[in-house]
C-alpha cells in the first residue's frame, strides 16, 4: 500500500497500537535519544515514540522502523519475505524464455506495471512547498543531539538528492548532517557512495553541485534511501513498486535541476561548492555501537527551507545495538535476497545478518551445496557484489540447517569446519566506519566454510577430539592472571568455541597467550578461541561478540596453532584464535585512533530518570548505557589517539 504521507503512516501506527505520544517536553539535544534508546532496546523493539513538546514548532518522530511490525506497515507487507517473493517472481517472468505469443502476452501485464512504478515530476508546487521560510534556518527545525560527544546536533534521517552533472541520473542516498549554522551543514557522504562520484564530477566541471534533502512523507522514501541499489537504478522506482503506485515529486525553488517528493514533510535545498575548504565534521556516535571520528567532509550551503503545513520531523539514533536500524537492515537482507540469489549467487538458500554484526560485519549465507569448492565460489561472488564487499566476516552453512537458529547453526558449522583448512582469510574494501582496520576503508575478510565437505576438501591428518577432560577453568585463569574470564558453556552444547576475556600489557601478548595455552593441552578439541577485552563480560555472549565483531581485522588479528593431538596419536589438531581487543600504538603498533563506545551521560540518565512519570509511556526502563559504563576508555569519543 501507498501512504499519502507521513501522518497517514503515523494515523496508521497509532490505529495499530504502534505509537505512544509524549506530551511533556523532552529536550532534543540527547534526552530525546535517551528515551528513545530505552524504548527501542525493549522486546521487540517497543513503540514508535512521537514528541510533541519539543521546545520548537515541530513534533519529532522517533523509532517508526523500530519492530519487524512496524517495518512491514512502512512497506505496505504482511512479512517481509513477501517482498522477496514478488521480487522472485517478477524476475522469473522476465527471465524465462518467451517462445510462444502466450508467453509474450503473459509479460506485457508487468511491463505496464514497471511504467506504473517510474516516478513522474509533477508541475506546480507540492504539499512540501506549502510555506517557504522567508530567511532559510535549519536551528529552527527540532534536530536532535543524539550522544554526548556528538560533535554537534545532526539530521540522522534525510533523503537526500543529487544527480550525475553529465547524465542527469538521480542519485537518493541517506547521509548524516551535523548541522554547524543556520545555512550550514556537513554533508557526509563516504567515497564508495554514488553521490560522492557526482560531486567528483561536478569538481571536473568547477560548478557547484545542487543538493536537496527530503525529510518525511511515505515512510519508504527513508527505506529506499537506504537500500543498496545498483548504480543508475532509480530509488523512487524501487519506492514505486514498494508503494504499488508512482512516487509524485516536484521540483525544488531555488535548485529546480533537483526534484523532491510532493508529499514530503521538509524539504531543504541547497549546494555543495567544489571550491569551498572542507568541514571539519564528527564525532558521532554511529551504528557500529562506537563513535565514528572526525574528518574532513564537504560544507552543504543551504538556500531554503519547505514545508507543509503541520509537519513532523522525522528522525533516528543509531548506536549499540539492537536500535531502529537493525529493521531496516532486516528488510534489506529479506528483500535483496532475491536479487543476490538469481543475477550473481544461484545457490544462494537464505542469509541473515546478526544484529550483534551491525550489517557488514557479521553476514550468515545457506546454500545448496553440490561440488566441492563450492563455499570458495559463493566467497568470492559476495565479497564482488554491491556493498556486500564490504563484509568481514562471512559465514557458509548449507541445507542442513536453518541459519537463524544460531545455537544449531553454530554445532553444524563447528562440526563441519576445520580451522586449519575451512578459514579463508583475504583482504579488501572496507566500511570506512570499521576502526579495527590498520588502513581506513581496507582491511581483513573471513569466511568460514561450515558446510559439509567432500572427500577432495578433507585432509585425512587432522582429528579434532572432544574437549579435553584435563580443561580446567580455575586452573587456567590462576596460570594466566591476565585472563579475566573464560565462557566454556559452549563447549557443553557441542560448540567447541571458548571466548575469553584477557587485559593485555605487552606486544605480541594475544598471539603468545594463544599458543601458551594451547600448549598446556588443556584446551585440546576446542577449534576456535575468541578473546575480547577485559573489560567486557565473557559469558554476555551478545555484547562479547558485538565487540568482537567490531574489533576484528581477521586476517591481522589470526593466530592459528597446530599440534600433535595427545588423545589421538599420530593426528594433528588445530586452534585458531582471534584477537578481538582494543588495539595501539604502543602495543599493537595500530597508528589510527581508536573510538569509544556510545554511552549516555550522567546527567542525561538522570535527567530523563526524574521525568520518567511525567511521560506517560508505562512502567520505568533503567537507561540501557548503565551496562556499558564499565566498558569504556574515558568519557572522550577517541580512546587512543595513533601516532
Amino acid at each position: 500500500m501507498s501512504f499519502r504521507n507521513q501522518q497517514h503512516f503515523i494515523d496508521t501506527l497509532e490505529q495499530a497500537g504502534e505509537l505512544v505520544r509524549i506530551k511533556a517536553f523532552v529536550d532534543p539535544k540527547l534526552e530525546i535519544a535517551e528515551i528513545t534508546d530505552r524504548i527501542s532496546k525493549t522486546t521487540g523493539g517497543g513503540k514508535a515514540i512521537l514528541f510533541e513538546n519539543t521546545g520548537y514548532d515541530f513534533p519529532v518522530l522517533m523509532n517508526a522502523y523500530g519492530s519487524e511490525k512496524r517495518m512491514c506497515l512502512a512497506l505496505g507487507v504482511q512479512h517481509l519475505d513477501d517482498v522477496a517473493r514478488e521480487i522472485e517472481n517478477l524476475f522469473k517472468l522476465l527471465a524465462s524464455p518467451k517462445e510462444s505469443i502466450m508467453d509474450k502476452l503473459r509479460v506485457l501485464p508487468k511491463l505496464s506495471q514497471f511504467a506504473s512504478w517510474m516516478p513522474k515530476v509533477k508541475s506546480g508546487r507540492g504539499a512540501c512547498q506549502e510555506v517557504v521560510m522567508a530567511q532559510p534556518d535549519i536551528s529552527k527545525l527540532p534536530v536532535i543531539t543524539c550522544w554526548p560527544k556528538d560533535g554537534g546536533p545532526f539530521v540522522t534521517l534525510p533523503v537526500i538528492h543529487t544527480k550525475d552533472p553529465n547524465t542527469n541520473t538521480r542519485n537518493v542516498g541517506m547521509y548524516r548532517m551535523q548541522v554547524f549554522g543556520p545555512t550550514l551543514t556537513g554533508m557526509h557522504w563516504h567515497k564508495h557512495k554514488v553521490s560522492a562520484r557526482h560531486f567528483n564530477e561536478y569538481k571536473k566541471l568547477n560548478k557547484r553541485m545542487p543538493v536537496a534533502v527530503a525529510l518525511g512523507g511515505d515512510p519508504v522514501y527513508a527505506y529506499s534511501a537506504t537500500a543498496p541499489l545498483p548504480d543508475n537504478v532509480d530509488e523512487y522506482m524501487l519506492a514505486g513498486f514498494l508503494r504499488k503506485k508512482k512516487v509524485e515529486l516536484v521540483k525544488c525553488i531555488t535548485q529546480p535541476d533537483i526534484e523532491v517528493p510532493a508529499d514530503a514533510d521538509f524539504v531543504i535545498e541547497g549546494y555543495v561548492d567544489p571550491g569551498d575548504e572542507m568541514i571539519w565534521e564528527g564525532p558521532f556516535g554511529d551504528h557500529t555501537g562506537y563513535y565514528s571520528l572526525p574528518d574532513w567532509y564537504p560544507r552543504f550551503h543551504i538556500t531554503a527551507i519547505t514545508h507543509k503545513k503541520d509537519p513532523v520531523y522525522p528522525a533516528t539514533i543509531v548506536g549499540i545495538p539492537p536500535q531502529e536500524d537493525a529493521w531496516l537492515g532486516k528488510a534489506t537482507e529479506r528483500i535483496f535476497l532475491a536479487p543476490i540469489k538469481m543475477t550473481m549467487v544461484p545457490e544462494i538458500i537464505d542469509m541473515d545478518m546478526p544484529v550483534e554484526g551491525v550489517f557488514h560485519n557479521l553476514v550468515i549465507t545457506k546454500i545448496k551445496k553440490e561440488y566441492a569448492g563450492q563455499g570458495q565460489k559463493v566467497m568470492n561472488a559476495m565479497w564482488g557484489a554491491g556493498q556486500m564487499m564490504f563484509n568481514k566476516i562471512l559465514v557458509l552453512a548449507d541445507e542442513g540447517v536453518t541459519i537463524q537458529n544460531y545455537t544449531k547453526l553454530a554445532e553444524y558449522v563447528f562440526a563441519n569446519m576445520n580451522p586449519a583448512t575451512d578459514i579463508y582469510l583475504s583482504t579488501g574494501p572496507m566500511d570506512v566506519l570499521d576502526h579495527s582496520c590498520s588502513k581506513l576503508g581496507f582491511g581483513g575478510k573471513m569466511c568460514i566454510d561450515g558446510t559439509k565437505k567432500f572427500d577432495e576438501e578433507t585432509e585425512d591428518r587432522f582429528a579434532f577430539p572432544i574437549l579435553s577432560n584435563r580443561f580446567d577453568k580455575q586452573a587456567l585463569m590462576q596460570q594466566f592472571p591476565e585472563i579475566r574470564g573464560i565462557n566454556n558453556a559452549l563447549p557443553a552444547i557441542h560448540i567447541p568455541c571458548l571466548i575469553i576475556s584477557v587485559e593485555k600489557n605487552r606486544k605480541g601478548h594475544v598471539r603468545e597467550l594463544h599458543q601458551q595455552l594451547c600448549a598446556t593441552g588443556m584446551i585440546e578439541g576446542i577449534k576456535m578461541v575468541l578473546y575480547v577485552e577485559h573489560t567486557v563480560n565473557a559469558n554476555d555472549l551478545p555484547v562479547a561478540l558485538w565487540r568482537f565483531c567490531n574489533n576484528l581485522d581477521p586476517r591481522r588479528d589470526s593466530i592459528l596453532v597446530q599440534q600433535p593431538a595427545r588423545q589421538i596419536p599420530g593426528k594433528t589438531w588445530a586452534c585458531m584464535g582471534f584477537d578481538g581487543t582494543i588495539k595501539t600504538a604502543a602495543l599493537d603498533d595500530f597508528q589510527r585512533d581508536w573510538p569509544n563506545i556510545i554511552v549516555a551521560d550522567d546527567k542525561t540518565i538522570a535527567s530523563v530518570d526524574a521525568k520518567w512519570d511525567q511521560l506517560g509511556i508505562g512502567e520505568f526502563i533503567p537507561s540501557p548505557s548503565l551496562k556499558f559504563k564499565d566498558q569504556m576508555y574515558g568519557e572522550e569519543a577517541v580512546v587512543v589517539s595513533g601516532l
